[in-house]
C-alpha cells in the first residue's frame, strides 16, 4: 500500500518540475502556492495526536516496545460448574470478579418453567491475576470443566508497530513537501490527497494496536453454572408428578396395545371356531355308521 502513496509524491514531485519548465499552463505565482502550501502543512501538523507523533519505535509511542516483550498473550477460558443455588452461584461470581480486580462483561440467566436453571458469565480479569481467577472458581460449586486457550500476538504486534513507523516517516515527508513546495495549485493538492491517504492509514493501524493490547491485557473467563440435573423426571417438574403421569401412560400403551392386538386375535380365533364347529360335525357324522357295523 505504501508503494502507490511514494510513487504519487514523486509523480507529484516531478510534475511540479516539469511544469515549471513548460509553458503550457499558466502557473501561479510562487508566494500564492507557498502560502497554501504552509497552511495545508500546518493543519495536517495540528490534526496529528500528540501522544502518537513520535515512531511506535521511540519513546513516548502509543505502546512502548516493553509490552510486546513482556506478554502479548491472549487468553480466554471456558468453565462450568454445578452449583446449589442458581442466585448465591452468580453472587460469588461477582465477588470473584472484584476480587481479582475485573468486573462482569455480559451475563446471561435461563430460569423459565421448565428449563435447567443456569446462568452464563463474562468475566474480564487483568491477564496477571487469570489464574488466580481460575483458582477462585473451585469456591463457587462443583467444577466440572475448564478449558483454556492462549494465542500469542506479539509477532503481529510487532509488525503492525513497524508498519505504524513507516508511514509515520512518511507523513512527515509529506507534511515537509506541503511546506517547502512551490508551483502548481495542483500538486499541492496531490500531496494533501496522499496526506490523507497516509493518516486513514496510520489509524487503521493504531486501532489495531488498541485492540490487541486491549484484549492482551484483560483476559476472559466465561463462566456457567447450572442446578443439578433431576435424577427421575425432567427439569421443572414435580418427581412424584411424573411417576403417576408415567404409570398412565404405560397403562394407556398397554391398552392401545391390546386393541391393536385384536386386528389379529379376532380373525384367528373365528379361523379355529370354523375349524373345531366343522371337526365336530364330522366326528357326529361318522359316529352312526361305526354304530351300524
Amino acid at each position: 500500500m505504501r508503494t502507490p502513496i511514494l510513487a504519487a509524491v514523486l509523480a507529484a514531485s516531478l510534475s511540479c518540475n516539469v511544469d515549471r519548465e513548460r509553458n503550457s499552463a499558466t502557473p501561479l505565482s510562487d508566494s500564492i502556492v507557498a502560502e497554501r502550501g504552509a497552511s495545508l502543512a500546518r493543519r495536517a501538523s495540528s490534526n496529528a495526536p500528540a501522544a502518537l507523533a513520535v515512531a511506535a519505535a521511540g519513546e513516548g509511542a502509543l505502546f512502548p516496545r516493553s509490552v510486546v516483550a513482556s506478554n502479548m498473550v491472549i487468553r480466554t477460558a471456558q468453565a462450568s460448574v454445578e452449583v446449589d443455588s442458581l442466585e448465591r452461584a452468580v453472587a460469588l461470581v461477582r465477588g470473584l470478579a472484584e476480587r481479582v480486580g475485573g468486573y462482569v462483561a455480559n451475563t446471561a440467566l435461563q430460569t423459565g418453567r421448565g428449563q435447567l436453571r443456569s446462568a452464563t458469565l463474562e468475566v474480564k480479569i487483568p491477564a496477571d491475576r487469570f489464574d488466580e481467577g481460575l483458582a477462585g472458581l473451585a469456591p463457587i460449586g462443583k467444577l466440572e470443566s475448564v478449558n483454556v486457550s492462549a494465542e500469542d500476538v506479539g509477532e503481529e504486534f510487532t509488525d503492525v508497530t513497524a508498519r505504524i513507523e513507516n508511514a509515520r516517516r512518511l507523513e512527515s515527508r509529506l507534511i515537509a513537501l506541503l511546506a517547502t513546495r512551490t508551483g502548481k495549485l495542483k500538486d499541492v493538492l496531490d500531496v494533501e490527497q496522499a496526506l490523507a491517504r497516509v493518516r486513514e492509514e496510520i489509524e487503521r493501524y493504531e486501532g489495531r494496536l488498541r485492540y490487541l493490547h486491549a484484549h492482551a491485557a484483560l483476559s476472559t473467563l466465561a463462566i456457567s453454572v447450572h442446578e443439578p440435573i433431576p435424577v427421575v423426571g425432567h427439569v421443572g417438574s414435580s418427581v412424584m408428578a411424573e411417576a403417576f403421569k408415567q404409570a398412565w401412560r404405560n397403562f394407556v400403551a398397554l391398552v392401545a396395545w391390546f386393541v391393536q392386538a385384536l386386528g389379529i386375535i379376532v380373525p384367528l380365533g373365528g379361523l379355529a371356531t370354523a375349524a373345531w364347529l366343522g371337526a365336530r360335525r364330522w366326528h357326529k357324522a361318522r359316529a352312526p355308521r361305526t354304530a351300524e357295523v
